[in-house]
């Protein structure tokens, strides 16, 4: 694969520049949409960019009930979960078996992620491409799993599939654009729009009505169904939405793309690079505090545990020194668990090296030692055992 340098002597503009700002780290794109959005098609003509490119992507499949994918993906969950055996074992419907195969499929993650790992320096693209329910993977635990999992080891940007051509209608754009809130805010990372299908519909008036809340108002004020009322009340709310990632240096980035002739794909790859950047000063000191927080809790958790652990033995002093100084003396060793520990294998001065009794009472301690239920199982045994002998 070609590295920073000789990209920039190809030529390779957008790629180039992600790949110089993140200096050479990993960006994961993880597309969503509604059905019919045109997700897997756009991850088709992606790869096909980026191959054209000499950077070919690392791509992984997490729909189990798509027929057949046009792209070659690397890592395939129908290879490792059958979404109809599923929906067969678990008595579920279509949707129930997505989000099932999906929750195994998340048991397993941190396998993708050590395969990740390994094909980072041949790949600077990662593409996954979800399930068409877009609710199975942004509401669900395993779409949270695999979105944390991925965000606090690589650069990681969420991109949102729109269909454009159903999209002039106001109440479906604003249907699409709060649902791309929800999402921002739930995942908390790098967000980019794609405006699909700019070859049938040109994107520009969405872009005015993202812009301008005003002209929105014009194009709601056409609409006369109880829909297009609560959209209205709802566009206050996404206008002031819109002013609050500016305050709070959230952004929303959108391109005009076309998944069937390439169009806007140099310009969706320059928003990546910004994204990606965006990740390194913005989100990664985040997800690096939560790992360090993390790490002390956990080490907070078993110094709790260990002192937990100390009481339950009793006040008894175990270090190396009080051990010594009374190794010794065995009268001077405090009472307790701990002295069984620390007087195991000392003879006592009375206590012969070899003893004809030593295989009794090893044997009478093993009893004692036993469970209740284990004493009487042997204790059946032995009287079948003799009422057979007598017989």
């Amino acid at each position: 694969m070609a590295t920073a340098e000789m990209a920039v002597e190809q030529g390779l503009g957008p790629v180039a520049g992600c790949v110089q700002r993140q200096q050479a780290s990993t960006v994961c794109l993880i597309v969503l949409g509604m059905a019919g959005s045109g997700k897997t098609t756009f991850v088709q003509r992606l790869t096909s960019h980026l191959h054209s490119k000499g950077t070919p992507p690392y791509l992984i499949n997490l729909d189990p009930a798509v027929h057949e994918i046009p792209f070659p993906a690397n890592i395939d969950i129908r290879d490792t979960v059958n979404y109809k055996e599923v929906m067969k074992q678990y008595g579920l419907g279509p949707n129930g078996g997505i989000v099932t195969a999906l929750n195994l499929f998340a048991t397993r993650f941190d396998q993708v992620m050590k395969f990740i790992e390994k094909r980072q320096q041949d790949c600077r693209f990662v593409l996954i491409d979800t399930p068409g329910q877009i609710e199975v993977f942004t509401w669900s635990a395993s779409g949270t799993i695999i979105t944390e999992a991925l965000a606090s080891t690589f650069s990681t940007v969420v991109v949102y599939v729109m269909d454009t051509s159903r999209s002039t209608n106001p109440v479906t754009f604003m249907s699409n654009m709060l649902y791309a809130c929800s999402i921002l805010y739930k995942t908390r990372l790098p967000f980019i729009v794609i405006m699909n299908k700019i070859d049938i519909v040109d994107h520009s008036f969405a872009v005015e009505w993202m812009k301008d809340f005003e002209t929105f108002q014009d194009a709601l004020n056409q609409e006369t169904t109880f829909a297009s009322n609560l959209t209205r009340s709802m566009s206050l709310v996404l206008d002031e939405f819109y002013s609050q990632l500016r305050v709070n240096c959230l952004q929303i980035q959108v391109v005009g793309v076309s998944a069937v002739d390439g169009t806007g794909m140099d310009g969706f790859l320059q928003q990546v690079a910004d994204a990606a950047a965006e990740y390194e000063t913005e989100y990664r000191p985040h997800y690096e505090r939560l790992r360090q927080d993390l790490a002390e809790a956990e080490v907070k958790k078993k110094e709790e545990q260990l002192e937990q652990l100390r009481r339950d033995m009793g006040d008894v002093a175990v270090d190396s020194s009080h051990v010594h100084a009374n190794v010794n003396d065995q009268h001077d060793v405090e009472a307790g668990p701990s002295a069984l520990i620390l007087t195991r294998g000392i003879l006592e001065e009375d206590e012969e090296v070899d003893s004809d009794t030593d295989d009794l009472d090893h044997q009478k301690a093993e009893e004692q030692s036993e469970e209740p239920a284990f004493q009487r199982y042997l204790e059946q045994r032995k009287r079948k055992s003799s009422t057979t002998t007598n017989k």
